[in-house]
């Protein structure tokens, strides 16, 4: 089990600026899951089960609140009592299955939109086992909160204790879109369909981020509650759903 960060507006350190890069970079499919079977693939996929006790979060993670079901994986959180906890839902990685160095890593989501809800997008240091975090780093490529139209893009790193970079970009979440990093050894790009809104300077680790030119995997999850959305869930809502149509993975060929 692997934590999630803290959201706050402390220690926030923002890389010093890049311009962005001159070459257009050429992609390549390395890795991708299309959802298309009728059930979560295990050859690439790891549920994680629980509470993991990180974020002031309400839900318990269980595996059969995730199925595949009309080309998505459809994650859901419902309002039932299991271990403690006034929630489930589901989180799934792919640590010991799948990682990568740089590339451009993208979905294709539709996201829910409650009071409480905090869908996520995201990846870590596979190092993580045997530096914690947030030593092993972490890459916020989608987060949501509530039922705004915010969609938040952020870095998490250590620098004598936990440092981000993060900024925001505004969408229609309710609706499926192409939620991406670009990533490579001089910076890491955040794009909403086409549109470019953040850059992060990671060159000659920069600011102490060596943690970002090493191995990360991939998780996908729905939270319920917690230190970022707040503890209110409107449970008139529920269940509710996240709906991813793919996950690919792309490598640089220039």
């Amino acid at each position: 089990m692997f934590v999630s960060c803290k959201k706050d507006n402390t220690n926030k350190v923002p890389p010093v600026k890049t311009d962005t890069t001159a070459v257009t970079p050429v992609y390549a499919l390395v890795w991708s899951d299309e959802f298309d079977g009728t059930n979560v693939d295990a050859t690439k996929w790891t549920f994680e089960t629980g509470n993991l006790d990180v974020n002031s979060e309400e839900e318990y993670y269980q595996p059969q609140n995730a199925a595949v079901s009309n080309g998505n994986l459809v994650i859901t959180a419902k309002k039932e009592l299991v271990g403690d906890q006034p929630y489930t839902s589901a989180r799934m990685n792919t640590l010991g299955k799948f990682s990568q160095t740089y590339g451009r890593i993208e979905a294709r989501i539709k996201l829910p939109m409650g009071q409480g809800m905090w869908p996520a997008f995201w990846m870590l240091g596979t190092n993580i086992t045997t530096v914690s975090w947030p030593q092993c780093g972490e890459l916020d490529i989608m987060e949501h909160i509530n039922d705004t139209g915010s969609i938040y893009g952020t870095m998490h790193w250590n620098v004598n204790g936990h440092v981000s970079y993060g900024h925001t970009t505004t969408t229609t979440p309710a609706d499926y879109h192409i939620y991406a990093i670009e990533w490579d050894a001089n910076e890491i790009r955040w794009y909403v369909d086409s549109t470019l809104y953040q850059t992060g300077n990671i060159k000659d680790n920069v600011n102490t981020t060596g943690a970002f030119h090493l191995p990360f995997f991939i998780l996908l999850n729905l939270a319920v509650g917690g230190s970022f959305p707040g503890q209110t869930v409107d449970e008139s809502l529920l269940p509710e759903s996240m709906y991813v149509d793919y996950v690919r993975v792309y490598k640089q060929t220039n």
